[in-house]
């Protein structure tokens, strides 16, 4: 599948990182969903994006069977050291600003695309979960590791690079396609 307008939108959207997504490498994983119940983010059983409430594996291998491609993004930044935690912070709140500017522009494209974050969801101070319906639900999109998968071996499988050096970090989201 041809990808090319939307991969034009990732960059304009200032992603430093994009490219195709190799389907085959979506790989669901019990023990990245046990990792979650571990709750070592603290999100785990209070957002509607995380684990449970994301649904479980099964559900969501449902879900993605449809889908026959997508793209993976990317935003990288140099650490001035391994503690440098506000630029981590600015690097997470500057990806998933890019990353929901391109949702909308990839909903039009691609109506019936999956989009799946880097992290949990942040769009409200406090989540809803469980009490109440998402204020977002258009906004909110699951997180690649709450569907179970293993960052580092989608990008492997899928020929991008995930680290990309001593000194960096890098948040990854993808986008799924019919």
């Amino acid at each position: 599948m041809d990808h090319q307008k939307l991969l034009q939108l990732a960059e304009q959207a200032g992603f430093e990182h994009s490219g195709e997504l190799n389907i085959e490498a979506l790989v669901l994983r019990q023990e990245v969903r046990d990792m979650c119940a571990d709750n070592t983010c603290r999100r785990y059983g209070k957002c509607w994006s995380c684990p449970p409430a994301c649904g479980s594996l099964e559900a969501i291998r449902r879900r993605i069977r449809k889908y026959t491609g997508g793209i993976l993004l990317q935003t990288t930044r140099t650490l001035r050291d391994n503690f440098d935690v506000k630029t981590m912070l600015r690097a997470e709140q500057i990806h998933k600003d890019r990353f929901h500017t391109l949702s909308r522009q990839a909903r039009i494209l691609y109506p019936d695309c999956l989009p799946m974050a880097a992290g949990s969801c942040t769009i409200c101070q406090q989540c809803t979960y469980p009490d109440r319906p998402c204020r977002f639900p258009d906004r909110m999109f699951p997180s690649m590791e709450a569907c179970g998968l293993v960052i580092n071996d989608v990008c492997r499988d899928s020929g991008m690079p995930y680290d990309y050096g001593a000194g960096t970090i890098t948040y990854t989201s993808c986008i799924l396609t019919c």
